[in-house]
């Protein structure tokens, strides 16, 4: 028997002939000491994941910071230690990185509940108005909340069938404008395609949530204006720096120095998108209060008019406000960068580009415009899609998830507070996993029957929308937006390459390393564009 044992046995007895004050102190040294034990055994019988070696205090921090980007630096390593789980120490804090599905399913579905939360760090307050909103909120009363409020109600598909008809207007609208690009160059016309696709999606938000194209005039040729062209950067500013590994967020006491200059960065993004977004809020709450708004006609309506089970506003602006954030970020960033790498990869390999023509023209025909009930139809052109969120995914990481508790997970120790980040394209061209991971080839993703195309991979060979209790509500949205970008522009247009188009990563991140500028020529029948005037 040991020390510890004996001490459990005795403390009834010890109760009887000491102070209360010591009996406490020696329950809570009992229970420390008993945590500590079992935490070293874990440690002794399951070590850590591998990782490079870590300084006292900073742990890799002088490493990270000298290898930029971060998350290349994380994979490069892991590439060359043959491993597909790994532990880096920033800070005081384990940085666990994951590229196996089998370990990420072991994270996000046999013990979803171990990592179903979130840390704390500057950039998730920043972007939540301190954690109102559920994408960054640790496990809690707000998140719950928050996650009920998207998934009962804004992200509802009720909700999405209730609004399809706003974005058949702005699917109608991207056709239009590119037509008229191409109008105004005699025939054809240069389309930059990262902007069309990412204010497409700016434009699909913005009238799902504020029944609005434009925050201001626009242009005469139906394009973003200053105020939509602002609104869009600053939305793709605040994703540049929202988990990106700022300092701060592993050493919270150096935050008043803003050593890396996130914190300035982020403020800067976050004010430019509310900037725009927080005036229509209080403008809408003062016309329901007034009474002059009487149907709800949009999410906006909806978010002011929630009650709660005593008939008050379940939602405070602030709240509403930050969800509309999280709405713009979540909607702009997967659709626009897939159907630009799509187009891309279909340009060079134009017998790509052909078949999701081809089956376009069989299903839909050339005498109306792709909607939204043919979009479960076109399964090459969705296998498309899915190859691009495999091989070429907006994101390095998906959100980190907090370890809530000492665990093991592929027989290695994972401690409680350890950040778990799960790679995109280490899952995505996992060599292991996939056949010529490197090659977009959409046909991996077709079915001998037929069936339709899904873009979530319950086996988590792909996350393009992650799963558990932290999975992306907005699914069903985000498919509908991919899918029928990526169609209107192949149905709508045929394409050319302007010059060479080199497939490179960006320095910094995943995107194509220069913007798309395709030509675009018309190959509907005029009167479907005419009927869009």
């Amino acid at each position: 028997m040991g020390i510890i044992d004996m001490l459990i046995i005795s403390l009834p007895f010890l109760s009887l002939i000491l102070p209360p004050n010591v009996v406490i102190i020696l329950i809570i040294s009992v229970f420390l000491s008993c945590k500590w034990l079992n935490n070293q055994k874990a440690a002794k019988q399951f070590p850590l994941p591998p990782g490079p070696m870590s300084w006292p205090v900073v742990g890799c921090f002088p490493q990270m910071l000298t290898n930029k980007p971060v998350f290349r630096w994380m994979l490069n390593l892991m590439e060359e230690m043959n491993t597909e789980i790994a532990c880096f120490r920033l800070g005081g804090t384990n940085v666990i990185s994951v590229t196996s599905p089998e370990v990420a399913r072991e994270i996000l579905m046999k013990q979803d509940s171990v990592f179903a939360s979130r840390p704390a760090c500057l950039s998730a307050q920043l972007i939540s108005s301190n954690y109102l909103i559920s994408l960054v909120t640790p496990l809690g009363d707000q998140w719950k909340k928050m996650r009920r409020v998207l998934t009962s109600r804004v992200l509802s598909p009720n909700t999405l069938n209730w609004l399809a008809h706003k974005r058949a207007a702005e699917a109608d609208h991207l056709v239009r404008y590119i037509y008229n690009q191409c109008r105004n160059a005699a025939g054809c016309g240069v389309v930059d395609v990262r902007a069309a696709g990412r204010h497409f999606c700016g434009n699909v938000i913005r009238q799902m949530v504020f029944s609005k194209r434009h925050f201001g005039a626009g242009v005469e040729d139906g394009g973003p204006g200053v105020e939509e062209e602002e609104h869009v950067n600053a939305t793709f500013g605040v994703l540049a720096y929202v988990y990106s590994f700022g300092i701060s967020d592993y050493f919270p006491w150096l935050r008043m120095f803003d050593l890396d200059g996130h914190r300035k960065a982020l403020k800067k993004a976050v004010k430019g998108v509310r900037k725009h977004q927080d005036p229509e809020v209080d403008a809408r709450i003062k016309m329901w209060n007034n009474g002059t708004e009487t149907e709800q006609q949009d999410i906006l309506d909806v978010l002011i008019k929630l009650k709660d089970i005593d008939g008050r506003p379940l939602l405070t602006s602030e709240e509403i406000k930050a969800q509309i954030l999280e709405l713009m970020i979540g909607i702009v960033d997967n659709p626009s960068n897939t159907t630009e790498w799509v187009l891309a990869e279909m340009l060079n390999k134009p017998d790509i580009l052909q078949n999701a023509t081809e089956e376009l023209d069989n299903i839909v025909g050339r005498e109306r415009l792709v909607q939204e009930s043919d979009l479960p139809k076109l399964n090459y052109l969705n296998a498309c899609i899915r190859e691009a969120f495999r091989l070429h995914p907006f994101a390095d990481f998906a959100p980190p998830h907090l370890c809530t508790s000492d665990t093991t997970v592929s027989n290695y120790f994972i401690p409680k507070d350890s950040h778990v980040i799960i790679s995109r394209p280490g899952l995505g061209r996992n060599p292991r996993v996939w056949e010529e991971p490197l090659k977009f080839m959409p046909e991996r993703h077709l079915k001998n029957d037929g069936s339709e195309v899904s873009f979530v991979d319950p086996e988590l060979r792909i996350l393009s929308f992650s799963t558990g209790r932290r999975g992306c509500p907005g699914i069903q949205l985000g498919s509908l937006v991919s899918s029928m970008l990526l169609a209107r522009l192949v149905q709508g247009f045929d394409w050319v390459q302007c010059g060479r188009i080199e497939l490179r990563e960006s320095k910094h991140d995943l995107l194509l390393a220069h913007p798309l500028h395709a030509l675009a020529k018309p190959r509907l029948p005029h009167y479907i564009y005419s009927s869009l005037e």
